[in-house]
């Protein structure tokens, strides 16, 4: 790939597949944006939470919907982190979105179509001048169709949630493996079987399996792919 010729990366994936991690890397080894879209979806769960249109027991999609005009989606970046972080309404929630919690909704708040067309805008009008990265479930099938680079991510649901319950538990929230694997396990349902945009790879998409490859081995194996381009 020519150094000045700048391309979109869509990469797309089951839940905690690394997506995120790698996304990022890219972004500061090519010096291109990076979109984590999977911290929108989470804010406006958060927005639905707090505002009571979804627990346990019932979704008031209704609300939610006539709410949408409301929520205000932006990042900001975080020189110390190196990416940005997820405001809702000028308010940084980069770590509340990532609660268990959140995630036991978040597939059911991104099954709204209303919710996804809000959001789809938006990503692809952060990508319209490419040079940029962007993870989560329908980006290289629904948000940039024409990327120049689709990664789709995967690994067993059991090396998923051992993932994601070590990163749970080394920011101090209480939560066991096994809910951890049904959470996973549910939102792979969920996000496989939504009617829109479900979460499949794209024909052109390129599948890697990291259920046994280091984050440096996960690494070299994209940029290679990268690099041909």
């Amino acid at each position: 790939m020519r150094t000045d010729k700048k391309i979109t990366i869509a990469i797309d994936g089951f839940s905690s597949t690394g997506k995120s991690t790698i996304a990022k890397q890219l972004a500061k080894i090519l010096g291109y944006v990076y979109v984590d879209t999977g911290a929108m979806y989470r804010a406006v769960t958060l927005y639905a939470m707090q505002h009571h249109y979804i627990d346990g027991h019932h979704f008031d999609v209704g609300k939610l919907i006539a709410d949408l005009p409301k929520i205000k989606l932006h990042f900001v970046f975080n020189a110390e982190l190196g990416f940005g972080e997820m405001h809702l309404n000028d308010r940084n929630v980069e770590w509340e979105i990532r609660t268990i919690e959140v995630s036991n909704f978040v597939s059911r708040v991104a099954e709204i179509s209303e919710v996804r067309h809000k959001l789809v805008e938006q990503q692809q009008e952060m990508g319209r001048n490419k040079g940029i990265v962007m993870d989560g479930r329908d980006i290289g099938t629904v948000v940039f169709p024409d990327a120049e680079l689709k990664i789709f991510m995967t690994a067993s649901s059991q090396t998923r949630a051992q993932r994601r319950f070590e990163e749970l538990t080394d920011k101090g929230q209480t939560v066991t493996f096994d809910e951890v694997l049904r959470n996973v396990e549910e939102r792979d349902y969920i996000d496989t079987h939504r009617d829109d945009s479900p979460l499949r790879k794209a024909d052109d998409a390129i599948e890697i399996d990291n259920s046994h490859l280091t984050r440096e081995e996960q690494l070299d194996k994209v940029l290679d792919l990268v690099y041909e381009i």
